[in-house]
């Protein structure tokens, strides 16, 4: 006797069976997958994309294939975010990101930053993507990034935050220890970001910090103690 009857029940059984092995050997995306797997909007996708950052071709129609190996690299990145502060009103909060792979500095930056006396929420992270993927996610208001970080470098950061227009309400400074010659020799950084030299000058970065409280405090008709 047979173990497997010829019966049409059987038959879609082992249809099944196969369409799940496809899909646990899928080796691409759509943009709408990989934007839910990855917690990021479509758009955001698409941009990745674009500037490189996923891997993807694009099909005869036009329609995006992003590689589930490139998607898996981003998933898997283990962030290297450190919250710094917490507000009463996180919502109100100034929000400040740092991108800066000096341990050191990542230090400084901490133990500065934590005093500042609008009490900031502030993360840190050392390495360019899990810079972009905190933008994704904690939206800051301002943004302190050097340029030569590791995964991906704020050069190409800045060029992608420059074309996103959901983020053009984010002030991103730019700290780093690079001539203006080495800066332009790699391509120079767009001119509505600001560029500070190192060592870095905290009192002109609260000066910034400041004024932008300043700013989303009286865009909330909230005053500024």
């Amino acid at each position: 006797m047979s173990l497997f009857p010829d019966t049409a029940e059987n038959g879609l059984c082992l249809v099944d069976m196969a369409n799940n092995d496809l899909k646990k050997q899928k080796i691409f995306c759509t943009t709408s997958e990989a934007a839910e797997i990855l917690s990021i909007s479509v758009g955001t996708v698409q941009l990745w994309v674009d500037t490189g950052l996923l891997e993807a071709w694009k099909t005869p129609g036009g329609h995006r294939r992003i590689t589930r190996e490139s998607i898996n690299r981003m998933l898997h990145h283990k962030p290297a975010a450190v919250a710094l502060a917490t507000s009463e009103q996180p919502g109100g909060a100034l929000r400040v990101l740092v991108a800066e792979d000096d341990a050191d500095l990542r230090l400084l930056y901490q133990t500065v930053l934590r005093h500042w006396p609008m009490g900031p929420l502030v993360e840190v992270v050392d390495n360019g993507i899990d810079a972009l993927m905190a933008i994704e996610r904690f939206r800051p208001d301002l943004l302190f990034i050097d340029l030569d970080i590791p995964g991906v470098d704020g050069f190409q950061m800045l060029k992608i935050l420059n074309g996103k227009a959901e983020h053009a309400g984010m002030t991103a400074v730019v700290v780093t220890g690079l001539s203006r010659a080495d800066i332009a020799l790699r391509g120079g950084v767009p001119a509505n970001f600001l560029v500070l030299p190192k060592p870095i000058s905290f009192e002109k970065l609260l000066s910034i910090a400041s004024a932008l409280w300043e700013l989303k405090a009286h865009r909330a008709g909230r005053t500024v103690a």
